[in-house]
């Protein structure tokens, strides 16, 4: 479906200012290397504003301190924040969301046990095992298995090849994406000279409402008790959260971070990317873990962590550039140390 808009348009959809002239429809939006003239794009950091003249976009978004002038036949909208209004624009240029009609598939395998509400969409191979219950308006996609005494809110959205064991509990409004495992063993044995015997893992894992998991992400059950994930938290793709961990509300755990076994994280953390924290600590409210960092102690709530072990990031800087300039010094240590033995023998 091919939608079009005006500059003057998308200036009045985002209430920014119309610089220079637009003539021809526009039919998307794209990057400013790789726009068209038929293409809105924008201006959302300072590093990329040698782009903008060269852009073929035929209309760019800028902030208020842009003040090049657009060449014929191109237009820039003045707004306050380019990014936020790019994104509504992003949305006016997109087909309308897929719909899911209520129904079950015929080759889905339910319980007798389980009661799908009518509005409900299930798809085709999923499974549902004995005892679990679905919300009102949940849509199930193929090939998803929900296990024994599972529990599934109302208006979840789960994508296929998603996994939930048995006794899992999601909230309203769980978003999983595909290739999601909820509630696999934790990783726990006891080591000995004979090898390492499984301890049991008989907890479970709860989602509370808004939880969003990325794709291919793992969240283990409990040993004992719950594997918590509080509300709105976010959880990017291939992120890995072990057995008896809790995560506050609001939290943002992006790719390839993982939490080792107990670990509590306060209320609106954030895990940056390959971030990793040890078991059985605790993570102050607000902490901010910067990416491939490695958190081996307790973190005061609000602090910015940075390097492996993790310390302050004001810290860490400081490390830094001490070794940088010890680096520099190099040489002329080597020649003093060289002088001073020459001296001694002398």
């Amino acid at each position: 479906m091919l939608i079009s808009k005006t500059a003057e348009e998308i200036a009045a959809m985002v209430q920014g200012r119309l610089v220079g002239s637009c003539p021809h429809a526009l039919h998307g939006v794209a990057s400013l290397a790789e726009s068209t003239e038929a293409d809105v794009a924008f201006l959302g950091n300072d590093k990329y504003r040698e782009q903008v003249p060269n852009s073929r976009a035929g209309v760019v978004l800028v902030p208020e301190n842009y003040t090049v002038d657009p060449a014929a036949g191109r237009a820039w909208v003045v707004c306050a924040d380019p990014s936020d209004a790019f994104t509504k624009v992003v949305m006016a240029f997109t087909p309308p969301a897929i719909e899911y009609k209520p129904g079950v598939h015929p080759r889905a395998v339910i319980d007798d046990s389980v009661v799908i509400p009518t509005s409900c969409h299930i798809g085709a191979n999923v499974v549902i095992e004995a005892g679990a219950s679905i919300g009102e308006g949940t849509v199930i996609l193929p090939n998803v298995y929900i296990g024994q005494e599972a529990h599934v809110g109302a208006n979840c959205l789960i994508y296929p090849n998603v996994t939930i064991r048995e006794r899992c509990l999601l909230g309203n409004r769980v978003i999983l994406h595909a290739g999601v495992v909820i509630g696999a063993d934790g990783f726990g044995y006891k080591s000995s000279a004979a090898g390492h015997e499984k301890i049991p893992q008989v907890g479970i894992v709860q989602l509370d409402d808004d939880v969003e998991v990325g794709a291919n992400s793992t969240i283990d059950r409990a040993r004992f008790g719950r594997t918590w994930i509080q509300a709105g938290t976010k959880i990017d793709n291939l992120v890995q959260v072990a057995h008896n961990v809790e995560v506050g509300r609001g939290c943002i755990l992006v790719a390839q971070s993982g939490i080792a076994g107990s670990t509590h994280l306060g209320n609106g953390v954030i895990l940056a990317g390959q971030a990793g924290v040890v078991g059985h600590l605790r993570v102050g409210d607000g902490t901010i873990v910067m990416a491939q960092t490695g958190v081996t102690k307790d973190a005061m709530p609000g602090s910015v962590l940075m390097g492996t072990p993790a310390q302050d990031r004001k810290a860490f800087a400081r490390d830094r550039l001490l070794l940088k300039k010890f680096e520099a010094m190099e040489p002329d240590l080597k020649a003093l140390i060289k002088k001073a033995k020459e001296d001694a023998k002398g």
